[in-house]
């Protein structure tokens, strides 16, 4: 099935530039472009993208609100937000996260891993592996200044086996990490994944990592990587 892309981004060249990368993939193609997100607010309502690749800085709606819009609409729901950002805008890292976005890539990536990053967040799972991102999530994510999306009696409606994943989930650690450290099958690492998701009312597993955090399931100071 052929994933369609909303471009985001105020600069024109740079959407062209994706725009050409992006449909050099026989299983992508661009369904639209705008230029500062209240164009992206619009523009997914009207295309129902699968991902939308959003810049952070645009003039008027800028891309965190336009991602907190996005994500909040039900009619959106299948509709995934990938940020471009740098690390050096890692509270605006952890502000996408909590609004909804599904991970977010450095604007100075190469080909492939841009391919690679909308092909993962098409398919529900987040971009939350590597060390940096990581470490930007563990540094912010447990603000005290923000509402927390899940009370931590929420996670009452775990199972302790549920709970273990999502926190090892929101250590970075990927499915098949999760599988071979608890000893069963990545399928059934994914099933408790989706299963603690439903529970909670996370759309996507970044958003799970987020609850894991605010829920205070886990914390940065648990974190040793």
């Amino acid at each position: 099935m052929t994933i369609r892309v909303l471009l985001a981004d105020d600069q024109a060249l740079l959407r062209a530039t994706f725009r050409i990368l992006i449909e050099s993939d026989p299983g992508m193609t661009v369904v639209a472009e705008a230029a500062d997100g209240r164009e992206a607010i619009e523009l997914t309502c009207e295309h129902g993208p699968d991902v939308v690749l959003m810049d952070i800085r645009m003039p008027g709606t800028d891309g965190l609100t336009a991602t907190t819009e996005i994500c909040s609409r039900p009619e959106l729901a299948a509709t995934r937000v990938l940020i471009l950002t740098t690390f050096e805008d890692d509270q605006n890292v952890a502000r996408a996260l909590r609004a909804g976005a599904s991970g977010f890539l450095g604007k100075d990536v190469g080909a492939e891993v841009l391919l690679n990053g909308i092909r993962t967040v098409a398919a529900g799972e987040s971009l939350l592996s590597p060390t940096a991102t990581r470490a930007l999530i563990t540094r912010f994510l447990a603000a005290p200044d923000d509402t927390p999306l899940a009370p931590p009696e929420g996670l009452a409606a775990l199972t302790d086996r549920e709970r273990e994943v999502m926190a090892l989930a929101a250590h970075g650690r990927s499915n098949a990490d999760i599988a071979d450290l608890l000893v069963v099958s990545p399928l059934t690492v994914r099933s408790h994944i989706q299963r603690a998701m439903n529970k909670l009312h996370a759309r996507d597993r970044a958003q799970l990592v987020v609850i894991a955090y605010q829920s205070g399931l886990v914390h940065p100071r648990s974190y040793g990587g």
